[in-house]
């Protein structure tokens, strides 16, 4: 039986979407919550980029969010069909993520006038643009960010759900009926739901 070990800090961010992969799969594995100071410190030279998330599949370490959930998704037959419906799911994953980005450079920014000042810019202008089209996506493609069904890309999503909202202070939802319904599908899943309802409740 594979083991898988999720490495992460002990907060959603980037380590959600995989944990709700492994959810929905039903893998067994263990959530590693890491602490940010002397302990993280003491491992860092040891993750494959000095970073995290990390998931150990059989004690072996591999890195990087979308590489993780993309193999993940491939043993749960959520990639698509033919290569080019996994060009347009790989393609709406990696747009979620890159909102992800967006968002964290003004929300890890230590300078308040400059925190400020991207922020605004990303509430008015950066986050607009990626989820009316989020929001225009799913609507076209009966439910789904591509071709009517379920793929990572819908999963992801819904997994960062928590960290666009509490950085940028909104429900991004609101107002976007289809990624609304989106949410409520995903969150509905029963090994997902289960997770939502059993994991540790923390902000982002």
């Amino acid at each position: 039986m594979t083991r898988y070990r999720l490495l992460y800090f002990d907060i959603m961010g980037l380590g959600e979407p995989i944990r709700f992969l492994l959810s929905y799969g039903d893998f067994d594995f263990e959530d590693v919550r890491l602490d940010r100071g002397e302990a993280w410190a003491k491992i860092k030279s040891s993750m494959p980029f000095g970073q995290v998330p990390v998931l150990e599949i059989d004690g072996k370490k591999y890195s990087q969010t979308l590489p993780i959930c993309r193999y993940l998704a491939k043993k749960l037959d959520l990639l698509g069909d033919t290569d080019l419906d996994v060009l347009q799911v790989d393609s709406a994953a990696e747009a979620i993520h890159e909102l992800r980005k967006q968002i964290a450079l003004f929300f890890r920014e230590d300078d308040p006038v400059q925190k400020a000042k991207k922020k605004a810019e990303t509430v008015k202008n950066t986050a607009p643009f990626y989820l009316n089209r989020f929001e225009d996506l799913v609507k076209s493609n009966d439910g789904y960010f591509h071709g009517g069904k379920l793929s990572y890309a819908d999963i992801y999503f819904v997994a960062i759900l928590d960290f666009y909202n509490y950085c940028l202070e909104f429900d991004v939802t609101k107002d976007r009926p289809h990624l609304r319904t989106l949410k409520e599908k995903v969150q509905s899943i029963p090994k997902i739901k289960e997770w939502l309802n059993n994991r540790p409740k923390r902000n982002f």
